[in-house]
């Protein structure tokens, strides 16, 4: 089913509509939701809640973006809605955790493949992206993991392309900084 039919499925209150459109996005969600809020019950809330925001305002959506873009977007707003909860008072310290300029690099070419796919490489690389600033996690998580493009991610977050550009571009500085150390330290080892 195509999305223009699945959109008109969904507004005639099809529920295989929704089945399908659940199969197609609840997990791309949820791995989003989860990498956001470190948390497996948040992250079912935040799946569960964006469905059902779908069938309470599918008629409201205008159709400017796909619907896997609006899904993001919903997804992506309950999630923070729930770490602002989670931590009302952010300090201006936290607040910027992330955007400082790297003072360590390490050439990523000369790292054998098979160590950056090893099972300890790859739970380093989770500590690091889940160390991000939020916003800053958000957006990597959104254009390198989920691949989404630029113009969505910022209808996803609510922000310019070149804001995303902006963050994005901090976030992979960030991760390149907490990685060297690692690797500098471990890369005889690996």
């Amino acid at each position: 089913m195509n999305e223009r039919a699945l959109l008109e499925a969904l507004r005639a209150r099809d529920p295989n509509a929704l089945t399908i459109l659940f199969e197609r996005h609840a997990d791309s969600i949820y791995r989003l939701a989860l990498r956001l809020l470190n948390d497996e019950a948040m992250a079912d809330g935040v799946v569960q809640d964006t469905f059902i925001a779908v069938i309470e305002h599918i008629d409201g959506f205008e159709g400017r973006a796909t619907i896997s873009t609006w899904l993001y977007r919903v997804a992506y707003n309950n999630a923070m809605g729930r770490l602002r909860k989670a931590r009302p008072h952010l300090d201006l310290d936290e607040a910027t955790a992330g955007y400082c300029i790297p003072e360590a690099f390490i050439d990523w070419e000369t790292i054998p493949e098979r160590t950056l796919s090893s099972t300890e490489v790859k739970a380093e690389l989770d500590r690091a992206i889940n160390a991000l600033n939020p916003n800053l996690r958000a957006v990597f998580l959104l254009r390198d993991v989920e691949e989404l493009s630029t113009e969505a991610t910022a209808h996803v977050l609510g922000i310019s392309e070149g804001a995303v550009k902006v963050r994005l571009h901090r976030a992979r500085l960030a991760l390149r900084e907490q990685l060297a150390g690692y690797f500098m330290e471990n890369i005889e080892e690996l």
